[in-house]
């Protein structure tokens, strides 16, 4: 006897218009889990994990097939925002103004007094720096928690920061636009009216447009009345000053934007309809709309992930997938949600509810390629810091005092959090000593403040000094200076230090494997699995009993942090 099974096709509480689109998604949560609280922000899910920050005070995580992993207490309430960086590191602040990282694993790495409690998700840069956005005003720290620079602003956020295409943040105050760029400088153009989004944008390789540096990481400002216009920049603008505004008119939007997102040289515009709009800048026109979930509803809270895969619309009520060519994949409506969901790279959709419990839901099967899938998006860049530069070469002078004095004034500014907009020069002078042929005396103290400026732009350059130099205080000195910036993302550092102790055995210098062991206990703290595999692994082998005493000790020490 045959078996005939019927599928019902739920159909959109709206007009499908266009036979590309496709209809309603009404499958069930594959996963579900009580939170004991509810949500105050949208999920952040990455590093084949999702973390909630919960109303209580409480972070929790859970892995994407739903198993908790951890619950961290803040010991009071918090704001409603956390970023995660590539590693896992999320960060937070209570309202009381304490900022937070907590690693990975759930283990909290320091906390710093910022004043007052964030007001917008921290910014994470393209070498682990964060910005951190709290009323009027910016701080920039190292993913260590040093701060770099901070930025005092005349009035409230209107727009609040975004990571810019040349690595740094932009946001808006009134009808001023800001661009900080990742050293403190800072840029602003000044408009007839406030927008209502900003993107950043880049113009097409081997464009006309994309020649000039500043064409190539351009603005895109969105207006109430559908206007769109990319902003220019004269050549004589200066850092603080308001630059004269050159616009490129871009076609007008059919109705009000809500929120856009750029990626490349295009941009996804959110209208008041509901409908979603896809602007390609190169060709000055809107080449597709499309209805989205929110068409007949009012909402002004609206994320976009505009990546590889096409384009996703989340909102309190529901989400909504587009492909680039402006194919309705599919749409969810959600109720009773406590925040606006988040879409993995793992094409599910997670949603915290005002039950106090958070939903999974397997929407699509593809998944966003990425290369090493603990870890979350590689960085577009980098900040040209991990070699000296040419621009400030040379840069170490032959005075053994002006070196001194300048190694004092470095220290100061790292001490006071006043680096700022000398950081590239500076760096390029402490990479070129740390290298040179001067005194070991002012080689270490290089490497010790470019482990406390802390870009992982400059790990790579350690660990050649680490792998090339003869004498042990100085290998010693690079090893320890990685383990204070802390981030290792790709394992460079730590791969480095177990081919060594394998394939070296008769490495016995108590003070090199005594750095070890505190550099790896370190960045394994920081980074959290899957690092800590390896970084157990190295720690054991240092822990034998060939080993010299202190060295076991140390390691030993070490590895007691980890369980």
């Amino acid at each position: 006897m045959k078996c005939f099974f019927i599928l019902l096709v739920s159909v959109s509480a709206f007009s499908q218009t266009e036979p590309r689109e496709q209809g309603l998604v009404t499958i069930d949560p594959f996963w579900r889990q009580a939170l004991g609280g509810e949500v105050l922000s949208l999920p952040h899910v990455q590093a084949q994990s999702a973390v909630v920050a919960l109303d209580g005070g409480n972070i929790k995580a859970y892995s994407t097939s739903g198993t908790p992993m951890w619950n961290y207490s803040a010991r009071g309430r918090i704001s409603p925002y956390i970023t995660r960086s590539r590693e896992g590191t999320s960060y937070f602040s209570r309202t009381n103004g304490t900022l937070i990282a907590l690693n990975r694993a759930g283990r909290e790495l320091w906390q710093r007094d910022i004043g007052s409690p964030l007001v917008a998700r921290i910014v994470i840069g393209w070498d682990g720096r964060l910005f951190v956005p709290v009323e009027k005003r910016i701080f920039c720290y190292t993913a260590s928690g040093t701060l770099l620079w901070t930025r005092s602003l005349e009035s409230a956020f209107t727009i609040t920061p975004v990571l810019d295409r040349s690595g740094g943040i932009i946001f808006t105050l009134e009808n001023q636009v800001y661009r900080i760029d990742p050293f403190g400088n800072t840029y602003v153009w000044v408009l007839p009216s406030a927008p209502v989004s900003v993107v950043s944008i880049e113009g097409a390789a081997g464009s006309a447009v994309s020649q000039s540096t500043d064409q190539r990481h351009r603005i895109m400002v969105l207006h109430t009345d559908g206007t769109m216009e990319i902003l220019g920049t004269s050549q004589d603008w200066f850092i603080g000053a308001q630059s004269e505004v050159h616009a490129t008119l871009l076609p007008r939007l059919p109705s009000r934007p809500l929120a856009a997102a750029g990626k490349d040289s295009n941009a996804a515009v959110v209208l008041s309809d509901g409908r979603v709009a896809f602007v390609s800048t190169e060709e000055r026109r809107i080449l597709w709309t499309g209805d989205s979930h929110l068409r007949g509803r009012q909402e002004n809270e609206i994320e976009i992930v505009f990546d590889e895969r096409g384009i996703y619309i989340l909102s309190r009520s529901g989400a909504t997938g587009f492909s680039h060519e402006g194919r309705r994949m599919w749409f969810k409506h959600l109720q009773n949600t406590a925040a606006i969901p988040a879409f993995g790279d793992d094409g599910v959709l997670y949603s915290g509810g005002r039950d106090w419990i958070l939903y999974a839901y397997k929407i699509e099967d593809r998944i966003l390629p990425r290369r090493n899938v603990f870890y979350g998006p590689t960085s577009e860049s980098s900040y040209g810091l991990g070699r000296p530069q040419s621009i400030f070469v040379p840069s170490v002078p032959y005075n053994e005092n002006e070196i001194s004095n300048r190694l004092e004034t470095i220290g100061n500014a790292i001490t006071e959090g006043r680096v700022g907009s000398n950081e590239p020069a500076w760096t390029s002078f402490l990479l070129t000593l740390s290298a040179s042929q001067h005194k070991i005396v002012f080689r270490i103290a290089a490497i010790n403040l470019l482990g406390k400026i802390g870009s992982q732009d400059t790990i790579p350059w350690l660990v050649n000094i680490f792998d090339n130099e003869n004498e042990p205080t100085v290998k010693s000195t690079a090893i320890t200076a990685i383990g204070e910036i802390g981030v290792d993302p790709g394992g460079i550092a730590l791969r480095t230090f177990l081919n060594i102790i394998i394939y070296n055995p008769s490495l016995k210098n108590e003070q090199v494997l005594s750095a070890i062991a505190s550099a790896t206990g370190a960045i394994c703290r920081f980074s959290g699995p899957p690092l800590t595999e390896t970084g157990v692994r190295i720690l054991t082998l240092l822990s034998a009993a060939s080993q010299p005493p202190i060295v076991r000790r140390q390691a030993n020490r070490e590895l007691a942090t980890l369980r």
